[in-house]
Formats: structure tokens, C-alpha cells, sequence
């Protein structure tokens, strides 16, 4: 039985169907008999609007429609994007607003291309739409010929309709009853004139833009439609929810729930009845902040609680398909044991000293030291990441690290610091993937340095006749091994301290997974062995933070620059939406002490994200609760693959430099600044991460030796400034054909009679 919110989706889907079928039938049958000249059909199309019975009435209720998806994507009816989906129905909007108040755009043959694009367009879309509601499924159930249709016919009715919608425009502005529609109103024919004619200049870069768009779109629909089967899953697995299925959404709920119900049982309950979780997920993640600030026992019990749900309700399947806990998979020992590899770099050992990749050069000594404290003054980074840092300089025996064992959980990962420890002597045991491609890389780079490198074998070492054979049999998969994983760490050099960093990212859900399976390896080794442990953590959570650094951003807000009014309008035009303020009052700890907490949620990123980070946030509180050693310091926003493949996160990263004090690094400065700050936490025993330096809040762990980028400082929230960030960085990538603009816009001024 589908649900009461489905049955509406239908219902709409069946009626636009219908309303959509009879404008494009009435525009159609202007077409019969068939037009035998260019001029028949022009005058077809021209009367497309005002001939038929009841067309211009049923296309104006039709398309005036489309604003309750708007409101399906605000209230989480459908999954789209709020401001996309708003910006896609009002385009329509404007449009339909300038036919029907212009006489001369209705009498144009272009209201005819723009009514017949828009129909064939959309009886395909919202039949689409609806076999979709109907079979459960829009990528492989729905039939092939709505599915063939709903991503190809762009190709020409894109054209088609974007001409129409251009020709409408340009007769509306030059329709004299259009511009006098609203006579009453001071200066309107004035405002729709320059509104119409700068929309049309919006057409030119946003036209192709949106074109291969759904280029894009169109090739990511038919490779998912087409995609082979997915083998049978194994190994760790989302928990099988009420309905049968694997609900990322519903293990998300159900995990913070379950940790904060340690302190507030009430308050569980209405984050388990919450409907809106892809986009609701961020007030629940600041609440469980809010919790954790009341007493140091109330961030230990929520921590607990969070780790003990999560491991008892993710599954395991093994490979004969039997399902069991994830807590009981990794007490067992039903499978073979890895072997042990290892190698030893032949690498010079050059003098060991911190040295940070910056903007095509390499800063080391008092070079260094100068740009840390620019950084500081800056306030890109906390004072205590820069004092960290420079300690390490001026530390140098601190940094040959051919005395430290390293585990790195994801070895190849884009901001694991691989090639950074091994420079500087380090031992590394390795756990990646068992891709022949990846051992390669790893072992490789590791023969020609002065550290070492171990990791987990199908088979013996010596057994294996060439490298590419040891390449074959290297590695291990963090997914489906993870207790012979961990078993394997816990007998390996057992009379070294490990530090184990969790490095390893992947997206969406897969990135809980995988941090779930780390944190399993990272709960055994600090219970078996006291293992320090060595987390990433991203400036795009909730964080404490200290109170200069709050009243620096609270003080960033308040200016009174030009900047300052350029930022005020976007508020204003978004309605609160854009550059929401970053200072947050305090929390009131039950002590009357007060905790500073910066938001850094970001709603793009998406709850799963939110989740593997606060996984890791629990870990860390748990395991420096029990004695361990624990580094876990704010990373900046790095500009890795896995970001900058999303062309929107790109140039998000491209504008937020606007917005004092950011900086968006290179994946090798940060490597570098991070281990600096991992060091430190290793060898400075005054380092926050010592368990023997108190602290008021368990969390305050996360509040010091911030190198976050200027997240913490920034007068607006992450979450914020995208969309602004990204206007930024397109209004800098068009500046040279702003002299092209500037002509066209003298053009339409010498046009409308000005000059």
C-alpha cells in the first residue's frame, strides 16, 4: 500500500499528466492539416497561444502548478535540491509572466516554440515520474521507452524551448502594453524592462550551461539503468531495518538516538520520529553537541552509547551469506589468517625536519615559522596549531620518526600521510584495498625511502617469485576483513607502541561503513595494546572552539565595510538562507562553565557524512577517557579529488577565499601541517592529546590545535556561503567578457531611447 505522501505525488504526477496532454494536443492540432510552408507553420505556432479553446487558461493553471514542487522539495516530499528546483519552476514562471501580459510575445510564433518545447517536454517528465512512484524505482523498472524519452528529447526541446522563451522576452520589452501593465506602480515599466532584458543576458552562459547539465545527467542515468547487478553484499552491512531493506537514513536516526537517549530520553524519541532527515539531520547533530557540553559524564555516556548501538547494529555477512553483529563478527576466528610482509627502504636518510609544501615552493625553518604566524594572525589556523607547529621546528629530533610505528588504516588515501612519514623514517604497517595497482604505488615508494613498510599477505612473502606476484597478494579489504584485520594488528610487533591513524574515505554511505569497520580495529588495538590513535577531523562538523576564536568571528560579522553591505543583500534576497551568522552563544556546562561551539554542519555533505565523522568524535572521547593517547586535530577544507569532481564544490572552493579568514589548501600542505600537528601531539607531553592533560569537557580534545582553515573564525557558517562562494567564483571566471556585457548593455540603454 503506498503511503499517504506517495498516493499525492501520484496524483499530482497524473494530473499535470493530464493538463500538459491537453496543451500539447491543442498546440498540435494547429498543426493539421500539416503546414505545407515555413510561413503555415510560423502562423500555427503563432496562434498557439490564444486559439485554442481553453489553452492559455489550462497552460497558465499547469505551469503555475510547478510551484508546489517547490514546496514537495521543502518539505522532503521528493529528494531535490530547494534552491535548484526554485530556480528551475521560476525561470518558468518569469516566462509564462511576460506571455501573458504581453500581446505582441503572445502573437509571436515564439510563445509557439516555447508552449510546444515545454508540453513535449513534460508529458514524458511527469509520466516518468509516475511509473517511477508506481513500480518503486526510476532507474531500472520504470519503462525504457519513459525512460529513453525523459533524458533524450533535451536534446532537441532544450533548444527549442530556450529559443521560444528568448523570442518571448525580447517581444515582451518591446511590447508597449507589457511595459504599462502596471500603471499604478512607480517606475515598473522600467524594472520589467532591465529585469527581462538582464535575463535574457543570464541565458547566454546559463543556456549551455544547463544543457550539458543534462548531458551529464543523461549519461549518469543510462550507465546506472545498464550497470550489472550488484554481487550479493558481504562483510559489514547497514542494519536490516522494519521494512526488510537497508535504510541508510533510518541507521543514521536510529545511532544518534540511540546516543543521546544516554542523556535525554525525551529528546531520542523526536529524532527517531524525524521525517526530514537528509535535510533535518543538522539541528539533532547540534542538540547532541549541546548534551555533551552539559558535564564531562554526559559526553562520556553519549560517546558510549553511540559506539556500543552502532557496533551491535550493523551486520556482517560472511561469505556463505550467514548474518551475524557486527560486535560478534569480530569476535570470531572462522577465517584464514593473513601473513606478514615487509620491506625495508633503501632511501637515503637525509637530515629530518618538518617541511610543508605551500604554493609551488617548500617552507622549512624560520620561513615556515613566518607563514605559521601569518596564518595565526590571519586566523586560518588556532594560535595553539600554530604554536604546534613551530615547536616542531624548533624540535627537530622530534621529527625523525624511524622510532614510531605507524598504522594506516586506508595507506593510499588522498590526505593519509604515506609519502610524509616515510620521508622521515617512520615504520608503517598498511592496510589498503587488495588491488595489485595500489601495493605497487605503496611498495614502490616505500623501496626508495629510508623508512619501512609492513602489511598483510595472502601468502607467504617468500613464496611469491616476482614483485607483481607480491603485488597480487598484498593487501587486505577493510570491508569483508576486518576481524582478521584486527586480529592480525593486535600479534604484530608486540612490543611497539602503534599509532593508528584512520585515513581511508569514501562516499555517501560507504564512508560509514568504512568508519565503522576502522573504528572496530581502533576499539580492539586500544583495549589490547593502549594504542595511541590518530584521527582527521573535518572542519564541516559541530566543534568546540575557543572563545577568541568565537568572538573573532561574532566581531567578523558585525564590520562595517562595503563587503559587509555586498553580504547583507544576499541575506536579504535569500531570506536568511545565505551567510547565516557563525558566533554561537555558549554552552552553560552544569558547572556554570562555558563551552564555545562553532557550526560547521554542512547539509551538502549529507548526514552520512555527519555520522562517520561523529563516529570517529566518540572514539576519540572514549578511548582518551581509558588512558590513550589521541590526536585528533580539525583539518583545513582541502582541495582532494574526491571534493573538486563535484564541479559545484569546486567552485565553491573557489570563492570561499572571499570570505576572511579562509584559505583552501593543497592536499600536500595539509598532509604536511597535519603531521606536524600529529607530532607534536606524540612527543610534546603537554599536548592536549596526552590523557594526562585535564580538561573541563572530554570534547574540549577537539577544541585545540585547530587547523581549520578559517571555518571557526568566518563571520557565516560553512553551510552558508556555498552558494554565494559559487556566484563569487563564476562572476570572477567571467570577468573577460564583462567588457562584451557592458556593450550589450550600452546597447539595449541607446535601444530604449536613454542616450
Amino acid at each position: 500500500m503506498p503511503s499517504v505522501t506517495n498516493m499525492y505525488l501520484m496524483l499530482y504526477n497524473f494530473l499535470c499528466i493530464l493538463g500538459w496532454g491537453y496543451v500539447l494536443n491543442l498546440t498540435l492540432s494547429l498543426m493539421l492539416p500539416l503546414p505545407s510552408t515555413v510561413d503555415d507553420v510560423l502562423s500555427a505556432l503563432s496562434s498557439s497561444y490564444n486559439s485554442p479553446p481553453l489553452a492559455k487558461e489550462t497552460l497558465i493553471v499547469v505551469q503555475s502548478a510547478a510551484l508546489l514542487e517547490i514546496i514537495h522539495a521543502m518539505v522532503g516530499f521528493v529528494r531535490s535540491p530547494v534552491v535548484v528546483t526554485a530556480m528551475q519552476v521560476m525561470s518558468r514562471i518569469v516566462a509564462l509572466f511576460a506571455l501573458v501580459y504581453s500581446p505582441l510575445a503572445q502573437a509571436h510564433y515564439g510563445s509557439g516554440l516555447m508552449i510546444l518545447g515545454w508540453s513535449l517536454v513534460e508529458v514524458p517528465r511527469y509520466s516518468f515520474y509516475l511509473a517511477a512512484l508506481i513500480t518503486g524505482d526510476a532507474t531500472k523498472k520504470t519503462p525504457y521507452l519513459l525512460f529513453y524519452l525523459r533524458y533524450t528529447l533535451f536534446y532537441v526541446l532544450y533548444p527549442l524551448g530556450i529559443s521560444g522563451e528568448l523570442f518571448t522576452f525580447y517581444n515582451a520589452i518591446s511590447d508597449p502594453a507589457f511595459l504599462a501593465s502596471f500603471p499604478s506602480i512607480p517606475f515598473s515599466g522600467e524594472v520589467l524592462y532591465w529585469f527581462y532584458y538582464i535575463t535574457m543576458l543570464v541565458y547566454v552562459p546559463g543556456g549551455p550551461f544547463m544543457y550539458m547539465n543534462m548531458v551529464g545527467n543523461r549519461k549518469s542515468a543510462f550507465r546506472k539503468r545498464f550497470a550489472k547487478p550488484k554481487p550479493p553484499p558481504r562483510g559489514l552491512v547497514f542494519p536490516t531495518d522494519k521494512k526488510g531493506g537497508k535504510s541508510t537514513s533510518e541507521a543514521g536516526k536510529m545511532a544518534l538516538a540511540a546516543a543521546i537517549a544516554a542523556v535525554d530520553k525525551e529528546y531520542a524519541e523526536k529524532v527517531r520520529k524525524e521525517r526530514n532527515w537528509r535535510f533535518g539531520y543538522t539541528k539533532h547533530f547540534l542538540k547532541l553537541v549541546e548534551l555533551q557540553s552539559s558535564t564531562p559524564s554526559a559526553a562520556l555516556a553519549i560517546a558510549t552509547a553511540g559506539l556500543k548501538h552502532m557496533h551491535k547494529s550493523f551486520e556482517f555477512v560472511s561469505s556463505d551469506g550467514s548474518t551475524k553483529s557486527f560486535e560478534d563478527a569480530m569476535k570470531s576466528s572462522d577465517f584464514e589468517p593473513f601473513k606478514t610482509g615487509f620491506i625495508k627502504g633503501q632511501g637515503e636518510k637525509t637530515e629530518r625536519k618538518i617541511k610543508v609544501p605551500y604554493k609551488g615552493g617548500v617552507l622549512e625553518g624560520q620561513a615556515l615559522k613566518d607563514q605559521v604566524k601569518k596564518w595565526v594572525s590571519y586566523g586560518t589556523i588556532e594560535e595553539s596549531a600554530g604554536d604546534a607547529i613551530i615547536m616542531c621546528v624548533d624540535n627537530p629530533k622530534w621529527m625523525d620518526l624511524s622510532d614510531r610505528y605507524f598504522v594506516m588504516l586506508g595507506a593510499g588515501s588522498a590526505m593519509g600521510p604515506f609519502k610524509v612519514l616515510l620521508a622521515l623514517g617512520a615504520n608503517i604497517v598498511a592496510i589498503d584495498l587488495d588491488r595489485s595497482g595500489i601495493w605497487k604505488n605503496l611498495i614502490t615508494y616505500a623501496e626508495k625511502s629510508p623508512g619501512t613498510i609492513t602489511f598483510p599477505m595472502k601468502k607467504e612473502q617468500k613464496a611469491c617469485k616476482t614483485d607483481e606476484e607480491i603485488y597480487e597478494n598484498s593487501g587486505s579489504n577493510l570491508f569483508t576483513q576486518t576481524p582478521a584485520i584486527s586480529q592480525w594488528l593486535s600479534k604484530l610487533y608486540p612490543d611497539e607502541d602503534f599509532v593508528v591513524g584512520s585515513y581511508a574515505y569514501l562516499d555517501g554511505a560507504l564512508h560509514v561503513q568504512v568508519s565503522l569497520a576502522m573504528d572496530a580495529i581502533c576499539a580492539d588495538l586500544t583495549k589490547s595494546r593502549k594504542a595511541t590513535l590518530a584521527y582527521l577531523m573535518t572542519p564541516t562538523d559541530a566543534h568546540p572552539c575557543t572563545k577568541d576564536a568565537s568572538e573573532a568571528a561574532l566581531k567578523e560579522y558585525n564590520r562595517m565595510t562595503f563587503g559587509r553591505a555586498f553580504e547583507a543583500f544576499w541575506q536579504i534576497v535569500s531570506r536568511g538562507s545565505f551567510l547565516k551568522k557563525n558566533a554561537r552563544k555558549p554552552h552553560k556546562a552544569s558547572n556554570g562553565a562555558e563551552l564555545y561551539w562553532f557550526n560547521g554542519l554542512a547539509v551538502a555533505q549529507g548526514p552520512n557524512y555527519a555520522l562517520a565523522k561523529r563516529l570517529q568524535a566518540w572514539r576519540a572521547v572514549v578511548a582518551r577517557s581509558s588512558g590513550c593517547t589521541v590526536s585528533s586535530n580539525v583539518a583545513p577544507a582541502t582541495s582532494t579529488v574526491s571534493v573538486v569532481h563535484n564541479r559545484s564544490f569546486a567552485l565553491a572552493y573557489e570563492g570561499m577565499p572571499y570570505f576572511k579568514p579562509y584559505e583552501i589548501f593543497e592536499p600536500d600542505t595539509s598532509k604536511a601541517v597535519m603531521l606536524a600537528l600529529l607530532t607534536n601531539d606524540l612527543r610534546n607531553k603537554k599536548s592536549v592529546a596526552n590523557p594526562s592533560v585535564t580538561l573541563e569537557n572530554p570534547n574540549e580534545l577537539f577544541a585545540y590545535n585547530q587547523f581549520h582553515g578559517g571555518s571557526a573564525r568566518c563571520a557565516y557558517t560553512v553551510s552558508s556561503i556555498g552558494e554565494v562562494s559559487v556566484l563569487i567564483a563564476l562572476g570572477r571566471s567571467a570577468a573577460p567578457v564583462l567588457p562584451v556585457l557592458a556593450a550589450m548593455v550600452a546597447g539595449g540603454l541607446k535601444y530604449a531611447g536613454y542616450f
